[in-house]
């Protein structure tokens, strides 16, 4: 099987992998909980959770990395 050589975004090595998280994860790295998360969403205040199948949604682990890193005064 031939390898195919794409152009991938380079991942800086202190932030992990990219992945889509579920909504239990994303609450840990938040500290908030499922309804709060949501009335953030809703305001625009938090990043928007993506559709990944008829009956589940996760969110950007990059995304949610960067929204703590900028709650948290961390310049990147």
């Amino acid at each position: 099987m031939k390898q195919i050589e794409r152009d991938l975004p380079v991942v800086p090595m202190s932030r992990s992998a990219r992945r889509i998280m579920r909504l239990a994860e994303t609450e840990q790295m938040s500290g908030f909980r499922r309804s709060h998360i949501y009335a953030l969403m809703k305001e625009g205040a938090f990043p928007q959770a993506k559709r990944i199948g008829r009956r589940a949604v996760g969110w950007d682990s990059f995304e949610i990395e960067q929204w703590v890193a900028e709650r948290l005064g961390v310049v990147e």
